[in-house]
């Protein structure tokens, strides 16, 4: 077989801009789904990418919030990607805008580039099936076409749109015509796609050339690429981040690929295939593709089922146990329980929505909070005071900054700690402590090979995390 040269290896598009609200309280718009090890030990933006590896694909491109670039990087570097490109969005403009700076990125080196896009937190189990379906979808790209991915469905799903398969496209095996796109269905309307035979799940996989999708834009999408040209023009590189100009990107309409293109183009085809897909959108889709046991019941994490069926247990926190119920999910993370019937997870963003309205800080936020340096957690809240555990990764520093209202005390518990004070720099090792007078300018660094964990004693009228002066930052981050 003739090697694959650069141009004609297929370039992954992963879009990771999402905030998975059906998944709460695990994922949340400070760590959403896509980050999280829901249906393996690896992140599903880590599976996402792996599933695109090897020697017919490029390096991926992943489409991001810029809020979270440090968190994506950090996962593709744990998962042995190499030579990602990261996109980072200032705002969220939905898929669209995603797409077409993608595709502007890769029309630069080459136009006829095959782009397959997809989101990164789905879950795909027939890896053979899916390479399959990737070449058979390649070839259409190639031809010029735009190349919807059709899942077989395996049940009359309300929770998702529907793609309507038409004729055989002569001299392309196993691809056919889209005849139209159909919104989610309610119950009797869905089962009446699954007994005509002809219908299939919309997965929101894509595959097209970059010159494709760009005279596509072109046509029935023009703001969308003019604001795409004219931010990828005044784009910056920020580490190994290309950042899109904010004003330019934020003049994009809000829109996703089915309504910009998909819905309208003449070259729209379909492939049909199976191969164990789902769009993990919520609880009750989780539970589904989970391994069971004899009782049709999964477990994870610090769980207990007892005279229970049909249930799905997680626990990130306190032991969880259930007790004669039956079609429960029940979800316990360290700041939220959830217990929902199976029947109501797709209502879950109901009680996101609520938490919103009383502007509780668990609709968005968790209680460990991921930062470039590491990470940190609240131990204890209280009245004038707060306690937290800081992680540091090795080689890893905090900015320089100060607080006009606190004051903190610093304990390290492993590791090595290099702590700046005004103009003085010293050591804290294992069981040693430093006291941080209000208004000094500090930092903490891990000089180490282990990470840096300490218990941070903040005491103070206010102990927002928005009292904070940034003087000097690695990353990059805003002065305030």
């Amino acid at each position: 077989m003739t090697s694959l040269g650069p141009g004609d290896k297929i370039i992954p598009v992963i879009l990771s801009g999402g905030s998975g609200t059906r998944l709460w309280p695990v994922s949340r718009k400070s760590f959403p789904k896509q980050f999280w090890p829901l249906i393996s030990e690896a992140s599903m933006l880590a599976e996402t990418a792996l599933r695109a590896a090897g020697p017919r694909f490029a390096p991926p491109v992943v489409v991001a919030n810029q809020e979270h670039r440090f968190i994506v990087a950090e996962q593709l570097r744990d998962a042995g990607v190499k030579g990602a490109r990261v996109l980072l969005e200032p705002v969220g403009r939905n898929s669209a805008p995603a797409i077409a700076a993608a595709a502007i990125l890769a029309a630069a080196t080459d136009e006829d580039a095959v782009l397959w896009v997809m989101a990164a937190d789905s879950a795909i189990s027939d890896m053979a099936a899916l390479q399959a379906a990737i070449t058979r979808a390649a070839s259409a790209a190639r031809a010029g076409y735009f190349v919807t991915f059709g899942m077989q469905p395996t049940a009359p799903e309300t929770g998702y749109g529907y793609i309507a398969q038409g004729e055989a496209v002569p001299g392309l095996e196993g691809v056919f015509k889209l005849d139209r796109f159909i919104e989610k269905p309610d119950a009797p309307t869905a089962e009446a796609l699954l007994r005509d035979g002809r219908h299939l799940w919309n997965s929101g996989m894509f595959m097209f050339s970059a010159r494709t999708v760009l005279d596509e834009m072109a046509q029935h999408a023009p703001e969308v690429l003019a604001a795409m040209r004219a931010a990828m023009a005044a784009r910056t590189t920020d580490l190994d981040f290309i950042r899109l100009d904010t004003k330019a990107f934020e003049a994009s309409p809000d829109i996703s690929i089915d309504y910009a293109i998909a819905e309208k183009t003449a070259k729209a085809v379909v492939v049909p295939a199976s191969i164990g897909w789902s769009d993990v959108g919520s609880w009750s889709a989780l539970a589904e593709i989970a391994p069971k046991d004899g009782d049709g019941n999964f477990g994870v994490g610090d769980v207990i089922l007892e005279a229970s069926h049909n249930s799905y247990a997680r626990s990130d926190g306190a032991v969880t146990a259930l007790l004669g119920v039956r079609d429960l999910v029940v979800v316990t993370t360290k700041d939220a329980v959830l217990v929902a019937h199976k029947s109501q997870a797709q209502n879950v963003k109901k009680i996101v929505d609520r938490l919103k309205v009383k502007k509780r800080p668990e609709a968005d936020t968790h209680n460990r909070m991921y930062r470039p340096w590491g990470f940190y957690e609240s131990l204890i809240q209280g009245d004038r005071f707060q306690v937290k555990r800081i992680v540091v990764w090795p080689g890893q520093k905090l900015s320089l900054q100060k607080h006009f209202h606190r004051a903190e005390h610093w304990v390290v518990v492993t590791g090595c700690a290099a702590v700046t004070c005004d103009d003085k720099i010293t050591l804290v090792h294992e069981n040693e402590s430093i006291y941080l007078p209000l208004g000094c300018i500090h930092r903490m660094e891990n000089p180490g090979k282990i990470p840096l964990t300490v218990i941070e004693v903040q005491s103070g009228p206010y102990l927002g995390e928005d009292d904070i002066v940034r003087f000097e930052d690695t990353y990059g981050r805003a002065g305030a």
